[in-house]
């Protein structure tokens, strides 16, 4: 692979076995040897400031992306517009590790953009890593992206049938290509953004930055959220509210699923032309899963929906037990939500690892059966002689859920019944989720009551799948994963192969 040779700033080398180990084992092993993921994660998340006094940036992004940092750990990278002239650093590893104080004292502009990510499979270089800076006949863009297309490949090879080079092997640079190829031919970025949208299909919440301006698009789905703030003279464009908390910047409002804006010295202008094309499917695994607590997307309140989960769980699955705990972080809101409709105590049962960085060495093959333990410890003088509750998000291959429940156990709890907030986990996502294949879905082979065995749970029950919208207010979402019900035709080849999406 061909690295990325446009960058303006400096470089640095990276340790390529250095990288985070994305993929948990299957009680130790799996059939073919290699190891296999047992959670979800969130491919990215992006954060662009605009100063209207032409104030330096930088750090407004770099705080940005310490609040996103939960949707992506793998690589983070900003890019600044100073004088026309883009300039830009990226690495793998957390925010914390890419910038440091001198790295960030380099980069100085009054717009800038920056993005945080997980690669959701095949190689994870630095090459691929964002913000994606592209040099062409009328300039520079820098591009951040959130989310998969689902005609990539397809896209990717017509273009190069046209004479385009790829530099990474992620569908981000389809898209930069593509924009750069209609700008030619196009009055604005904004403009060329929009024609670009018309071949673009999948999950997008993007920011493209020139020179002078921020133009921001949210695939008419929606599938990804994307929100506008604002403090004093500057304009905040971010993944989630969170992030404009963590800035001081006061929430205007979600993009809409379709909409364009750009943000240039006049203010903020408003592109709705794919607006209202087609039915809205949010990521419901947002509001379960990927998502801050502390966010609200689209109106609805991440923590209120995690609550109410809770709530729908005891009313469906109730059981006789001395406490209710939830597995750090997602699930404790909805075991909240639980204790308060059921009655049985919350309780804590859990201390998480959270300082396990990049440059943590991983267990060896004799100590993966620890590997639970490492991020994650139970509290035995809290459990020993009860009937425990535990609440949990989701359940993938079932591995750590096991590992927990066994933890419990040993612990000394005398039963652990499973609650989980969100329907069985089915089948595959092509929009931004880690899962290529229904076959390393648990809940894709195997039922309910095979699955609480194989847990060595006392009762299993799921979040049913029609009561959903209750979490959300009705919200217009996709439950694909759940479901099987595609909002858009999943792709007929494989987008995961050569080409990392």
């Amino acid at each position: 692979m061909r690295r990325f040779t446009e960058e303006s700033v400096w470089r640095k080398s990276v340790d390529q076995e250095d990288i985070v180990e994305k993929q948990l084992q299957n009680k130790g092993r799996s059939e073919c040897g290699t190891d296999i993921k047992d959670e979800l994660h969130e491919e990215c998340g992006v954060f662009g400031a605009y100063n209207l006094k032409g104030e330096d940036i930088a750090n407004w992004v770099y705080y940005g992306l310490f609040s996103l940092q939960h949707r992506g750990q793998e690589s983070c990278g900003i890019a600044v517009s100073e004088n026309r002239d883009i300039r830009y650093y990226k690495d793998m590893g957390l925010v914390s590790e890419v910038f440091t104080p001198e790295n960030l004292d380099k980069l100085h502009g009054d717009i800038a953009v920056g993005h945080v990510r997980y690669s959701t499979a095949g190689s994870s270089v630095r090459a691929n890593a964002q913000p994606l800076v592209t040099k062409y006949i009328k300039g520079t863009l820098a591009i951040v992206h959130n989310g998969n297309l689902v005609n990539a490949v397809d896209l990717r090879e017509e273009l190069e049938k046209n004479g385009a080079i790829f530099q990474t092997t992620i569908d981000s640079e389809v898209i930069a290509y593509l924009v750069a190829k209609e700008r030619v031919t196009s009055r604005s970025v904004e403009e060329a953004v929009a024609k670009a949208m018309q071949y673009i299909k999948g999950a997008y919440s993007l920011l493209v930055m020139s020179p002078r301006k921020i133009t921001a698009a949210r695939d008419p789905f929606g599938f990804k959220p994307l929100c506008l703030g604002k403090r004093d003279d500057t304009y905040v464009v971010a993944s989630e509210t969170c992030a404009l908390d963590t800035v001081g910047a006061e929430f205007i409002r979600d993009l809409e699923p379709g909409e364009i804006i750009t943000i240039t010295e006049d203010g903020v202008k408003s592109n709705r032309q794919y607006c209202n094309m087609v039915k809205p499917a949010r990521c419901i695994f947002e509001y379960i899963y990927f998502a801050r607590p502390d966010s609200v997307i689209d109106d609805v309140s991440v923590f209120a929906s995690r609550i109410m989960a809770g709530r729908i769980l005891a009313q469906s699955h109730h059981v006789e037990a001395d406490m209710v705990v939830g597995v750090p972080e997602s699930g404790n809101a909805a075991a909240m939500g639980y204790s308060l409709e059921s009655g049985i105590p919350y309780g804590q049962a859990f201390v998480k690892n959270t300082y396990v960085g990049r440059t943590f060495i991983k267990p060896k093959q004799s100590m993966r059966e620890q590997s639970v333990k490492i991020k994650l410890n139970v509290l035995k003088e809290n459990v020993k002689g009860k009937r425990i509750i535990m609440v949990d998000d989701s359940i993938v291959r079932g591995t750590t859920s096991a590992n927990i429940v066994t933890m419990l156990r040993n612990a000394g709890a005398t039963e652990v019944h499973v609650r989980i907030s969100s329907p069985p986990f089915k089948f595959p996502c092509y929009f931004g989720t880690d899962i290529p294949s229904g076959d390393q879905l648990i809940a894709n082979h195997h039922t309910i009551d095979e699955i609480r065995q194989l847990l060595g749970a006392d009762s299993l029950g799921y979040l049913d799948c029609d009561r959903m919208n209750e979490m959300v207010k009705d919200l217009e979402y996709c439950d694909a994963c759940f479901t099987g019900n595609y909002p858009v035709d999943p792709p007929t080849r494989d987008i995961r192969g050569d080409m990392e999406v």
